[in-house]
């Protein structure tokens, strides 16, 4: 019997009960715990009582509701910057904002929205777009054989207070083939600040990567302090470690096979390299002069002036699960102005050259060399 079946059931002997006499009282007792259930005692208190219907139960008022214009500027927000994770998302759309102003009509409360918006609440109202997006990982890595022993395995986690300690690694573009001369991707990122420079490089070659690197460290806006690498043999060979002697660069290597050891550069690589380049073989010089334009341009300022990114502040077991705790996303030049101690100028350089520049220009001139790149791919399925 239902619980408002037996609420109605009772309003009936309640009248009963009240005028009933001693004797036709434990008769009505009787029938009541044999169809409800009750105990004795139980049933007296119900019979004596005057029934109190249940309260509805109040559901938790929202403050208030997304608006469609609101989601519309979010979507469009979230394609123009990349489809960035919600959480990064979040903190994008404040550093964005004065661009957003001036691309889209927003009304203040559309902007109060925006900004007050949950990474949750992301999540859900881009699910149907996100479904959409798909990805895949490999890679060509051969290991190096010579002077292992020379060059430390570094097995402990990243634990740096200042910028200067960077992973590096190589990304092919090999398309569906392997054979020939064909373009690899040089990419580095800093630990501390997660600043990203990258480099397109002509095959594997220990000279070309060593070149790409000694560019790359005249352009970052702080010293080069430690490098991290794979045991690929484009990286473990005397003219690197040779180079990182004459400059006092710790050199360290991570362990065969372990790709967590370097698990900062290989999640840079999809995001900086892989997402854009995608999988195509790319294997002319034109397209070569094509993406370190594009590395070196707008690409390279709208990642590391536009783009927040986490950091992961620490571990706790809980249970079976493993919980891990980030930090605010913020951008790689606002984690290197949090420094100042790392060269004042070059930052207040960078700093100018994002208030001087548009987001939403930035995208679309990306977007127009990224067309050009991929019409110089070649779709050949054997080189």
């Amino acid at each position: 019997m239902s619980q408002k079946s037996k609420t109605e059931y009772l309003e009936v002997m309640q009248t009963r009960y009240r005028h009933a006499g001693k004797t036709e009282k434990q008769f009505l007792l009787d029938e009541v715990c044999r169809v409800c259930g009750y105990h004795r005692k139980h049933a007296v208190r119900k019979l004596n009582h005057v029934l109190r219907e249940p309260r509805p139960r109040r559901r938790a008022k929202r403050d208030f509701t997304y608006s469609a214009a609101t989601l519309s500027i979010l979507s469009a927000v979230w394609q123009v910057a990349g489809y960035p994770w919600s959480v990064r998302l979040k903190s994008l759309l404040r550093v964005w904002m004065p661009w957003i102003k001036a691309h889209y009509a927003i009304t203040d409360e559309n902007e109060r929205q925006l900004l007050t918006i949950s990474a949750r609440q992301i999540d859900r109202r881009l699910q149907n777009q996100k479904r959409k997006i798909r990805h895949r990982i490999y890679g060509r890595t051969k290991p190096g054989t010579l002077l292992k022993h020379q060059i430390p395995i570094r097995t402990t986690h990243w634990d740096v207070t200042t910028p200067g300690y960077v992973e590096v690694d190589l990304v092919a573009h090999s398309g569906n083939s392997a054979s020939g001369d064909f373009i690899f991707s040089l990419n580095l990122t800093d630990i501390f600040s997660g600043w990203v420079e990258t480099r397109a490089v002509m095959g594997k070659g220990q000279l070309g990567v060593l070149a790409a690197l000694e560019e790359m460290r005249l352009a970052l806006p702080f010293e080069l302090k430690g490098l991290d690498s794979d045991n690929g043999s484009e990286f473990i060979n005397e003219h690197l470690l040779r180079f990182c002697q004459q400059h006092h660069i710790q050199f360290t290597r991570g362990r065969p096979y372990k790709k967590d050891d370097n698990a900062h550069i290989e999640q840079k690589n999809w995001t900086h390299v892989r997402k854009v380049l995608g999988w195509e073989r790319y294997d002319s010089r034109r397209a070569l002069n094509a993406i370190n334009a594009f590395y070196r341009g707008r690409w390279r300022v709208m990642m590391n002036l536009f783009q927040p990114s986490i950091k992961l502040i620490g571990k706790q077991r809980k249970g079976s699960r493993l919980v891990r705790h980030y930090d605010v996303p913020q951008t790689p030049l606002d984690r290197l102005l949090a420094n100042p101690n790392e060269c004042p100028e070059t930052l207040k350089h960078w700093q100018q050259q994002r208030t001087q520049s548009d987001a939403f220009v930035l995208a679309e001139e990306i977007e127009h060399r990224l067309r050009a790149i991929w019409d110089l791919a070649n779709h050949r399925q054997d080189p």
